[in-house]
């Protein structure tokens, strides 16, 4: 396909972050033409990136901002996009009604979105089109409908790939002359279809002889992957790849340039054809509905926050980990092929390239005459950067933590779970809590998580096996554990503190007040996930009942967790078939009134909803 055939919009645009200050659009285009946003009635100046990813791929930040007084907030702004003096069309982004798409510039919170885990052959339909029904049902009605949309983890699975999706990845690096990094010193097969769920096998392993005697491996004689996912048969590489691999999450434009329906793959084995055709049969329903995902991207302000899939899974988990990983050079470079990719799609349009910017040039010094990438500088740049968290300034305020890059390690044990802060940014976010009266919290893993589930993750931990059952909780370190609890206990936190969390495939609600003091403050424990992903539903209704019985108000095992001083209630979901724990798929609806909580929901991809009920049990 030639350039002049590919379409000029190839992703986007995407609202990210809108505040008074500035509002960041980005968006990608298969031609390095100059484009400018405008908003209607508005004077408007802009700072602008563009990023060569490929001979037919440029990625683009527009920040517009205002020439004499502030943008204004909490109501519906229109926007254009131009090439030079054309305007592109983006009437197929726009609500029923409207010549242009429209987002809000949030001040005071009323309605947020929120979820996480999006994996795109899973089973389950995608959320974010049942997000985008509702939003524009809201709209219809001339309301602005939710104020933000807050992604808190895994939006890509760069562990977790279909077999289609690898086909479809290399299919858009070769059509977009996505540039590719100098070649890896890994042994895989020349030919793609070679390699087809055979990855785990060539990714790095420590050989058994360097295996501690003390470990069962060593007298086995059995080789140690560095990647601990165990959905690693197709893990991501390359850089390309995961440039591709975002383009496939959030661009229906992506697939309608691979031909999807023309992917094939012969496999040696009946059980591995048919995981082949379920999981193609899966992308294709998720490919038909990212129509809707983007617009909804296109007319609500999205923020987002990486965990551990949107690079691999157990990322950082243990010091041992980041031991074996980082002093490999090829598994070094595959997380930070990751990391990079996060910076690019994700993380620079959460604070509108205020800090995110700094690493654009030297990124694209990485880029060799020969259209190469070479990032042996780059990667500990990338590394040392200390600014995925970040804040809103609204009201309430939101509070994103990067709960991956500054784990507080275990010193004494290497293979223990770090904690997911250090103390150091475990500070910074008791400040941020005092003086405001309200304040959201968006942490990847819950703070307050079911106790039985923890349970059985510490048994595992005690087993020498915390990467087998992802042990991310907080309350999995002694040391991080006791500073969170104690900054919560203090009597000058807010009044209400909204926690949103996803990870773990199921959905909750919590409430919690500290059981002794003077200071009344309630912190809410907001649990969203997956977006499309789901826990066996059989199991987490087990473990739901196995946590209302050993974990009962008056059960004595509650004085024996880190959080017996807080007093934790569990609000069940209002309706027939009442439940604390909820895995079928879905993305939160969060309501608020004067900064509190009013409303908890769950929009599901058939659009049913869940409600909890908020009511003290």
């Amino acid at each position: 396909m030639s350039t002049a055939s590919l379409p000029e919009l190839l992703m986007g645009p995407m609202v990210r972050r809108a505040d008074t200050k500035g509002v960041c659009f980005q968006f990608a285009t298969s031609t390095p033409s100059q484009y400018r946003i405008e908003l209607d009635n508005f004077d408007t100046y802009s700072e602008q990136h563009c990023i060569a990813l490929g001979s037919k791929l440029f990625l683009h930040f527009i920040v517009l901002k205002s020439i004499n007084e502030n943008l204004p907030t909490d109501e519906l702004l229109s926007y254009r996009l131009y090439n030079d003096k054309q305007q592109v069309d983006l009437s197929h982004f726009c609500y029923d009604g409207k010549a242009t798409p429209e987002f809000v510039i949030p001040q005071t919170l009323e309605q947020i979105f929120h979820g996480s885990c999006r994996n795109p052959h899973h089973p389950a339909q995608d959320s974010l089109v049942a997000a985008q029904r509702w939003q524009a049902a809201q709209r219809t009605q001339g309301k602005a409908g939710a104020d933000i949309l807050l992604l808190s983890g895994d939006q890509v699975y760069a562990d977790d790939v279909a077999g289609a999706m690898l086909i479809a990845i290399y299919r858009l690096i070769e059509l977009l002359g996505i540039y590719k990094e100098q070649p890896l010193d890994i042994a895989l097969p020349e030919q793609l279809s070679e390699q087809l769920y055979q990855r785990h096998l060539f990714l790095p392993k420590v050989p058994w002889q360097q295996r501690s005697k003390i470990g069962v491996g060593y007298w086995l004689k059995k080789d140690e992957p560095h990647f601990s996912s165990l959905k690693a048969v197709n893990h991501l590489v390359s850089f390309e790849e995961f440039i591709a691999l975002y383009l496939l999450n959030f661009s229906p434009i992506a697939w309608s340039l691979i031909d999807l329906e023309s992917i094939s793959y012969q496999a040696k084995t009946a059980k591995c054809q048919q995981l082949f055709e379920s999981e193609k049969q899966a992308l294709t329903e998720f490919s038909e509905g990212l129509y809707e995902v983007q617009r909804l991207f296109a007319n609500v302000s999205t923020l987002m926050m990486f965990d551990d899939h949107d690079v691999t899974d157990d990322w950082n988990l243990t010091a041992g980990w980041e031991q074996v990983i980082y002093q490999h050079p090829v598994s070094r470079r595959i997380v930070n092929n990751g990391l990079i990719s996060y910076w690019l799609m994700q993380g620079f349009g959460n604070d509108a390239g205020v800090k995110t910017a700094a690493l654009v040039d030297d990124f694209k010094a990485c880029l060799s005459s020969q259209q190469q990438w070479h990032f042996n500088t780059f990667d500990k740049t990338v590394l040392d950067f200390n600014h995925w968290h970040y804040e809103l300034n609204t009201v309430p305020k939101v509070v994103v933590l990067d709960t991956r890059t500054h784990r507080w390690r275990n010193e004494q044990n290497f293979n223990e779970p770090s904690g997911l802060l250090d103390w150091e940014r475990l500070t910074e976010l008791e400040n941020s809590l005092l003086t405001h009266e309200q304040v959201i919290i968006v942490s990847p893993a819950p703070v307050f998580g079911v106790k039985s589930i923890e349970a059985i993750q510490a048994l595992f931990n005690m087993c020498g096996q915390p990467l087998l059952v992802d042990v991310e909780n907080w309350m999995a370190h002694e040391g991080s554990a006791k500073k969170l609890l104690d900054t919560f206990r203090r009597d000058d936190t807010p009044k209400e503190t909204l926690i949103l969390s996803g990870d773990v495939h199921y959905s909750f609600c919590f409430s919690v007040q500290k059981r002794f003091g003077k200071h009344s403050n309630r912190i809410w424990q907001l649990t969203a996930s997956g977006i499309k992903n789901e826990f066996p539903r059989k199991l987490i209704n087990i473990l739901d009942k196995l946590d209302s019985i050993l974990y009962a108000p008056k059960s004595p095992l509650n004085f024996f967790t880190k959080r017996w001083h807080m007093e934790v209630d569990k609000h069940q979901t209002k309706g027939d078939g009442q439940k604390y724990l909820v895995s079928d798929a879905a993305i939160s609806l969060i309501d608020l009134k004067a900064g509190k909580l009013a409303r908890y929901q769950l929009i599901h991809a058939d659009s049913r909803t869940t409600e909890f009920d908020l009511n003290d049990n």
